[in-house]
């Protein structure tokens, strides 16, 4: 039996996947992690995913206790298949097809699919994920239509009745920070600053005001704007 009050959150480590944790941790009883390993070259935010997942917990009375398993999917295989500027290291550039080169095909569809047979496994009702159509890459396996499709998929498929969250869908990243400092107060919004990693070089060796990164990829580059836009409007 599926526990309505449960959630599965796609968190990788990264600023959108730790936003949607808080999301999760202030709707529901019972919160469980997932994460992939597929080989991507700012594996960077692996390595920050647990140190930012404790660090969250402790800041709002009654997170810690609701924060339940973490899962990391050893997923190497999609960088196998894979010959991409997030899987290779390799230029960052625009195709022909109109997409940057850091596109990974499948990859939300993959993760997506796994996180269901885990939450399916777990008794999980609500899955999470951080994706978005607003201030994002053009990836098409973002997109509000793709998601819509891939839950009626996955609910027929697996004879379930999954719901999947979007939370930042409709967001761009300055509204995504004001989302955040709603959740946990500035505390939330310094924690996921300084603790989460968006850049595809893997930078962490610089602090900008916005967070750690190399400062000239597209990742930073929004993250930057979003920043810079969000306390713009706060002051």
């Amino acid at each position: 039996m599926m526990d309505q009050n449960a959630a599965l959150v796609l968190f990788s480590g990264g600023q959108d996947s730790a936003t949607c944790l808080a999301w999760a941790l202030a709707r529901y009883g019972r919160v469980e992690t997932l994460g992939f390993d597929y080989g991507q070259r700012h594996r960077v935010e692996l390595d920050v995913r647990l140190p930012l997942r404790e660090a969250m917990a402790r800041l709002v009375p009654g997170w810690a206790a609701r924060l339940g398993e973490d899962h990391l999917v050893d997923f190497s295989v999609l960088g196998q298949i894979s010959d991409t500027a997030l899987t290779q290291d390799s230029a960052i550039t625009m195709q022909e097809n109109g997409l940057p080169s850091t596109f990974v095909p499948g990859r939300n569809l993959m993760f997506l699919t796994f996180a269901a047979a885990i939450a399916y496994r777990r008794g999980i009702k609500h899955i999470v994920t951080g994706v978005c159509e607003t201030d994002y890459s053009g990836y098409p396996d973002c997109r509000d239509d793709t998601v819509k499709a891939l839950q009626a998929a996955i609910n027929l498929g697996m004879e379930s009745r999954f719901v999947l969250h979007t939370p930042l869908m409709w967001l761009d990243k300055a509204q995504t920070w004001q989302l955040t400092q709603e959740l946990g107060g500035d505390g939330l919004v310094e924690t996921i600053r300084t603790g989460s990693h968006s850049c595809y070089n893997g930078d962490r060796s610089t602090l900008h005001r916005w967070g750690y990164g190399c400062g000239k990829c597209p990742a930073c580059d929004l993250r930057a704007q979003g920043w810079e836009k969000f306390w713009a409007e706060a002051v």
